[in-house]
């Protein structure tokens, strides 16, 4: 079928206006054209819609029921044009974010609350899951984007770097290193270290950071939530090495943060979305908000 927008809207404002010279000056259009779009959609439906005489336009009994259906395709199309432009616009639509527990509280309620204060017509979604479940979330199209660390060699998606993310010495008020503005790996030997269990990443990393300088690990304790590790701290059973968005969560303990340094470990904290997927305005909008709030948590230093 070859009928055009512009046939659909050629007859409905001569039936609207029972004049073809009337329905021309409604539309801007010279009348030749406009006779000549109508006749083309007589053509295509192969029916008349309209009775003409030297004194009045008429619907014929197909141009009636012709124009109950072509209303309502113009304005459903009127709809669709709308609700594309709202999303272009940032009106409305839904945005839905996994990230692991501790980035979702740290990072993600500010950025939410400051994002819909500014777009009221978009919803916002979050899951906090763990890192794998985060990528298979963004993959399958659940997520429309992830918040986390993840291993280079992961494929099927795409990056954007919101904060490096470095190791932390977490101590007790009372600890020897309290004083101290900075922290060496070298200075944690004999220290009863609390870490996370073997399948986090963190973990890895402060195998790295012992390995390094040569210091055998060998935890006092190992858990798996960094809020376990931070509780087991504030008690005075040991120090524990932790990411920088921790800090959020020593807030509410009685430990405080150090920089680590000789060597000084980090990693990207990033959000993420399947690869070849066009990333939407609003979901592209919420990543900045993101970013500005992921970055407050980089510690200029700390004592």
């Amino acid at each position: 079928m070859k009928v055009t927008i512009r046939q659909i809207e050629s007859f409905l404002a001569v039936a609207n206006e029972g004049s073809f010279s009337a329905a021309a000056r409604r539309l801007g259009s010279a009348q030749p054209a406009l006779s000549q779009a109508v006749r083309e959609l007589e053509l295509e439906l192969g029916v008349r819609l309209f009775d003409r005489t030297t004194r009045r336009v008429e619907l014929t009994t197909a141009g009636r029921e012709f124009m109950g259906a072509s209303g309502k395709v113009l304005e459903d199309l009127d709809h669709a044009v709308q609700n594309a432009r709202d999303l272009a616009d940032r009106k409305r639509g839904r945005i839905r974010i996994a990230a692991p527990p501790l980035l979702a509280a740290v990072v993600l309620p500010q950025a939410i609350a400051e994002f819909q204060a500014q777009h009221p017509g978009i919803r916002l979604e979050l899951v906090d899951v763990g890192t794998e479940q985060i990528v298979e979330s963004v993959l399958n199209g659940q997520a429309e984007c992830g918040l986390g660390t993840f291993p280079p060699g992961e494929t099927g998606i795409e990056r954007t770097v919101l904060m490096r993310d470095n190791l932390m010495l977490f101590c007790a008020y009372d600890s020897p290193f309290t004083g101290k503005s900075t922290v060496e790996w070298a200075d944690l030997d004999g220290q009863p270290l609390i870490t996370l269990t073997r399948d986090s990443g963190i973990r890895l990393l402060v195998e790295v950071g012992f390995e390094t300088v040569r210091l055998p690990l060998k935890p006092a304790f190992e858990v798996s939530l960094v809020t376990t590790a931070l509780a087991l701290v504030e008690a005075g059973l040991g120090v524990a090495v932790l990411p920088t968005y921790a800090l959020a969560s020593a807030q509410h303990h009685k430990v405080t943060g150090k920089i680590l340094t000789n060597p000084s470990i980090a990693r990207e904290v990033v959000l993420i979305h399947a690869s070849g997927r066009s990333v939407a305005p609003a979901t592209a909008a919420f990543a900045s908000v993101v970013r500005r709030m992921a970055q407050r948590l980089t510690p200029r230093e700390q004592s």
